[in-house]
């Protein structure tokens, strides 16, 4: 019987090879979008599930009260860990305190690379599991050390072992390498983990660690735990709350600060917090590209609904013929799901081939390394149960429909599909086209929203801008010698120092009072230091006042403000007004125009720049305009590695830096066109083959028409029409769902675009245009028939 089944559906698909076509094209582009974002999903929930103790790692972080708003913070006090490991010693494994993973230079012998990593306690290695492939998971112990990942092992030492070679790090710390470690997944929050050097011999190179007047004050390092086996991480947390309030000063009690455990589970997908309380994350966007791969995937499943009923009077006899002879409606509803499951075998088959061509494309835009998880029993669990799935939806109305008829009006001639029947088909196109239209408003206005971020003044000149990370004093200790060669070489315009990138602040502080201030206000303020030609250097834009100057001496305790910090402080002439800063009187001496730091979708925050004469973090270099951009990075170059030969030269430009920050929301525009591109190709699918039968079954009364004087463009107005007021339809129907939905996700920025009403009248306009072109070739080539041949049969 099965093989009966089979047989005749084989033969249906070859005797309507262009219906076939489509009905499978349109299900493996369904599918193979599925497919995708099946892949994309999965890679985004096994983020950081490489690591072992998955469950059991977390994070502590705090919230703290800051100007009226509670902020929560990664950053804590390198004290909070000795202390955690002294008072609950019981529900705690591991507690590891880690700098940031920061960039520097590594040697060995002549050859300098900058590579990423932390210093970190002797048990984080063993708290993340690291995979080690030779030396010992335990060489942090020893405070002259170093860990290598494979690659920067490969990188330095090629095939030989590394194990027990003497290293410099920053051209000052000699270390001994105990051991490789496989590198970190990407889907790990440790990717960029290329070494791992002793904290303790951070520690001996940080002496001010030691001295330290209140260094539960300092909010700078990470704290990382692993839990005992019997621990509920709920409770631990609850536990340690008041951690930090019983060990600060008095006066920094009014930040309120609760330290909390953010579990390992939460840190990808949860990671958003806002007064205090977990508000999502990237699981948002999850949630967002499963239901569009449903609904893309529901669209392809509509199209074999619709081309299999619209053809039911074709196969009608066929039904009758079988009942007469005794089949029973089961038989028939198995025969019709029996042709279901070999088109979409067919089409996943179809499916995978797409997959594999269009994966490498989907992972750059992606920014992803996904691959096909052929060995892996789960993604063919889930495929083959995916494609179960998948037949019975689109092959359960074709299969109920069809076998509801009855022989004797079939046989006899007398059937009809009803005036009603085509009504479930054109619903199905509804869908389609609704589903369609929202992804094209959705993609317009996330790059609307994108471009009108872009748009945003930034407040200071980008172009020709460069930054360098310093990690050896050697270029702050020559910087004038390094200054004055540069400009003579013609290389730049200009070159400063700084505490942080141009578009990043990497502090904040507080213990500041001003005239009119609330005591009870515990304000917090971004902070810079920076050298004399910084503001010279940037291109920064004065409000009112001066720039920092070497003709005054004074400037040591002077401060440059934004027009975020003015504002915040409400004062009126905040030129020449006096500040003090943890009981130093510090005076404004100028007001800049607010700079783009930080998220160019949120509020300018309030910052603050003083002098430093300490070395800064970072050169900022204006390049010459007059010069060659490559002449000069080389000449740059030269002078640095003269100075500074123990470090390797690299830098980037700040303009690409400031783009990055709009990297999540382009990568999602980009997704969600690539998508939008796929449902319109399958909606067209669908509504070309309709188009295709409803010529087809109209032949003859189109022939009757152009006998009667009917002419091309009056025959195609006729056979368009139809199509057209189902788009219109979903049209009205898509633009209150979109608008709600997209008004909801703009929500999240506090810097966003305005909806414009245009979105929808060129969306729907584009739809329009979109079914004209699909359904005016078969609207067309029926018009045209000679009506002789459409009538002779007559």
């Amino acid at each position: 019987m099965l093989r009966n089944y089979l047989k005749i559906a084989f033969r249906n698909l070859s005797k309507n090879k262009g219906y076939g076509f489509i009905n499978i094209a349109g299900l493996a582009m369904g599918m193979a979008v599925a497919i995708l974002i099946g892949l994309w999903i999965y890679d985004e929930i096994s983020y950081d599930r490489f690591h072992k103790n998955y469950r059991r790692v977390a994070q502590v972080m705090q919230h703290q009260t800051y100007n009226g708003q509670v902020e929560t913070q990664s950053a804590v006090p390198f004290p909070l860990g000795p202390e955690l490991r002294k008072s609950y010693e019981s529900d705690f494994k591991y507690v590891v305190r880690s700098t940031w993973n920061s960039r520097h230079v590594l040697a060995f012998g002549e050859k300098k690379l900058a590579k990423s990593g932390p210093y970190i306690e002797p048990a984080g290695p063993e708290m993340l599991t690291v995979k080690m492939l030779s030396g010992t998971i335990a060489g942090l112990k020893d405070p002259h050390s170093i860990l290598l990942s494979e690659s920067v092992a490969k990188a330095f030492f090629g095939d030989k072992d590394p194990v027990d070679q003497i290293m410099k790090i920053d051209n000052r710390l000699d270390v001994k390498v105990t051991g490789v470690y496989e590198d970190m997944p990407r889907n790990s929050t440790f990717k960029g983990m290329q070494f791992m050097a002793p904290w303790s011999l951070y520690e001996i190179d940080s002496p001010w660690m030691k001295t330290e007047e209140d260094p539960w004050r300092s909010n700078s390092f990470q704290t990382f735990v692993q839990l005992n086996d019997n621990a509920d991480i709920e409770k631990v947390s609850a536990k340690i709350k008041d951690i930090k309030v019983k060990n600060i000063r008095p006066e920094q009690q009014k930040y309120k600060p609760e330290v909390f455990l953010n579990p390992m589970s939460e840190w990808h997908l949860y990671s958003e917090f806002k007064d205090g309380k977990r508000v999502g994350g990237l699981i948002e966007f999850v949630w967002l590209f499963g239901i569009i791969g449903s609904f893309v995937l529901l669209l392809a499943c509509i199209n074999f609904m619709n081309l299999s009923t619209a053809r039911s009077e074709k196969r009608a006899k066929e039904v009758g013929i079988r009942k007469a002879i005794g089949s029973i409606r089961k038989q028939l509803i198995l025969q019709f799901f029996s042709e279901s499951f070999i088109v979409v075998a067919l089409a996943f088959v179809l499916a995978m081939l797409f997959v594999l061509l269009i994966l490498p494309q989907f992972n750059q835009v992606a920014d992803k390394e996904l691959v096909i998880l052929w060995s892996n029993p789960l993604f063919w669990l889930v495929g083959i149960s995916f494609s179960l799935l998948t037949a019975m939806i689109a092959g359960s109305y074709p299969a109920l429909y069809l076998s509801s008829f009855q022989p004797v009006k079939v046989l006899k001639g007398t059937f009809k599909a009803g005036r009603f029947a085509a009504i479930p088909r054109k619903a199905l196109v509804v869908v389609q086209f609704t589903v369609s239209i929202i992804l094209i408003i959705g993609t317009t206005v996330v790059f609307q929203q994108i471009q009108f971020a872009k748009n945003r003044p930034v407040g200071y000149d980008r172009k020709g801008l460069i930054v360098i990370s310093l990690s050896t004093p050697d270029i702050h200790n020559h910087f004038e010698a390094v200054k004055d060669e540069l400009k003579k070489s013609g290389a730049i315009a200009e070159i400063a120092e700084s505490g942080s990138p141009t578009t990043e602040t990497w502090s904040s502080t507080s213990g500041f009072m001003w005239k009119g201030k609330d005591p009870s206000l515990s304000a917090d303020f971004h902070f810079n230091e920076v050298s004399h030609d910084y503001g010279k250097t940037i291109g920064w834009q004065f409000k009112d006042g001066r720039d920092f100057s070497k003709d005054f001496s004074t400037d040591s305790s002077a401060l440059i403000v934004n027009e975020a910090a003015v504002k915040f402080m409400g004062l009126k002439d905040p030129v020449g007004e006096m500040l003090t800063w943890n009981g130093k009187p510090m005076k404004i001496i100028g007001v800049t125009k607010d700079m783009l730091i930080q998220s160019p979708y949120a509020p300018i925050v309030p910052i603050f720049y003083s002098l430093s004469s300490e070395q800064g973090s970072i050169a900022t270099i204006k390049l010459n305009p007059q010069a060659n951009s490559s002449t000069a990075l080389a000449q740059i170059e030269n002078v640095f590695k003269k100075y500074d030969s123990g470090s390797s030269f690299e830098y980037n430009f700040v303009d690409e830096q400031y783009a990055s920050k709009f990297f999540n929301e382009e990568r999602i525009g980009k997704l969600t066109t690539f998508f939008s591109i796929l449902a319109i190709l399958i909606s067209c699918l669908g509504i070309f083959g309709l188009a295709s039968y409803t010529a087809e079954q109209r032949t003859k009364e189109i022939g009757v028409r152009k006998v009667l004087g009917a002419s091309v463009a009056n025959l195609w107005r006729m056979l368009s029409m139809d199509f057209v007021v189902l788009v219109l339809i979903s049209c009205i129907i898509s633009t209150p769902i979109a608008l709600y939905f997209l008004n909801g996700w703009l929500q999240k920025y506090e810097y966003r675009t305005d909806i414009s009403p245009w979105i929808f009248v060129f969306a729907s306009l584009g739809a329009l245009l979109i079914t004209l072109l699909t359904v005016s070739y078969q609207s067309i080539r029926a018009a045209l028939l000679d009506p002789v041949k459409s009538l002779r049969s007559e």
